[in-house]
Order: structure tokens, then C-alpha cells, then sequence
């Protein structure tokens, strides 16, 4: 059973690592990026999607809380220009009841990595699902994701969402390719 539990979850992340690919072909070119370094940013923000995703009640909080820096925050904007900001404790205590009564599948459909040195920024334009089978996404946006090397990790410093909706219509710069 954990064979078979492992082996799902190692196909899963790699069809979401091919899915996703980093995209860069608009981007400066990177400064001293190798591509382990690379793979760990990408990895990193998989991981926040993946604990985010699933069905109702199924979320590993402490998973989420570990791939924030210590003093990290998620910011959330609206369309008529609201901010909210919480760390990532406060954005669990927040969401745990949402995320415990309805499903919920996010899944990034287009990436793009800029490091340097011990920074990276990662753009990443998302579609959300009520149902992991569902055919058309219910919401999509783009979510701006900062990240440090603190060690040998990388670690989420800031998470900026902000949803589309008419007012704010992903660009094409955004789409997914």
C-alpha cells in the first residue's frame, strides 16, 4: 500500500513538473542559476499548490507552515483593491474551515523562474477546480511567489495572489503557452 501511495505521489509530481514546465523565453537571462537550484524553486512552489489541493478535510498544514520562510506572509489582493496579509499560521487558522467543507484543485499552468544568487522570483499563473475532474476551470489568477535560500532550502518569503476577473484579465504574457 505505501509502495503503491509512494509511487502515485512520485508520478503525480512528475507529470505536474512536465505540465509546468519553466518557462524563461521572455525572461533576462539567469545569473549563475544551475539547474538543481532551478528545480528546488519549482519543487517548492509545486509543494505549496500540492498541500493547497485536494478533497475536502485533506490538507498537511505542517507541510504548508514548512515551506515558508519564518517570517514569511501571503498576501491576498481583490478586484476593488482590498489586501489582506497573514502569515502562513494565520492564513491556516483562516482557511482550515473552507478548505475542510469543499474540495479544492489548484494547479499551475504557467511558470516562470528568475534567480539570483540567493533570491528567486517566480511567476505562476494558476486554474483552480472544484473537482479534480473537472473539464473548465472555475477561477484562475496569478500568483507572485518570492522566495530565499535559507540553507540548503528554498523557502517561500512572500506569496502575492491576485485572481482574474473581468477588471483584471490574465495577459497574454501570463497564459499558459
Amino acid at each position: 500500500m505505501k509502495a503503491t501511495a509512494l509511487l502515485l505521489t512520485a508520478l503525480l509530481v512528475g507529470a505536474t513538473l512536465s505540465a509546468c514546465a519553466t518557462d524563461s523565453s521572455d525572461a533576462p537571462p539567469r545569473i549563475a542559476a544551475a539547474e538543481g537550484e532551478e528545480f528546488q524553486i519549482t519543487a517548492t512552489v509545486l509543494a505549496v499548490y500540492n498541500v493547497l489541493s485536494g478533497p475536502a478535510g485533506r490538507r498537511d498544514w505542517d507541510r504548508f507552515e514548512a515551506l515558508f520562510a519564518p517570517d514569511a506572509r501571503i498576501v491576498s489582493t481583490a478586484s476593488d483593491g482590498a489586501v489582506a496579509s497573514q502569515t502562513p499560521k494565520e492564513f491556516v487558522t483562516v482557511w482550515t474551515p473552507k478548505y475542510n467543507a469543499a474540495a479544492s484543485f489548484r494547479r499551475p499552468v504557467a511558470t516562470r523562474v528568475l534567480r539570483y544568487g540567493n533570491i528567486a522570483h517566480v511567476w505562476s499563473t494558476y486554474e483552480a477546480r472544484d473537482a479534480a475532474n473537472q473539464d473548465k476551470a472555475s477561477a484562475r489568477g496569478v500568483n507572485s511567489f518570492e522566495l530565499v535560500r535559507i540553507g540548503n532550502e528554498w523557502k517561500v518569503q512572500s506569496l502575492v495572489s491576485q485572481p482574474e476577473d473581468a477588471a483584471h484579465p490574465i495577459p497574454p504574457a501570463f497564459a499558459a503557452r
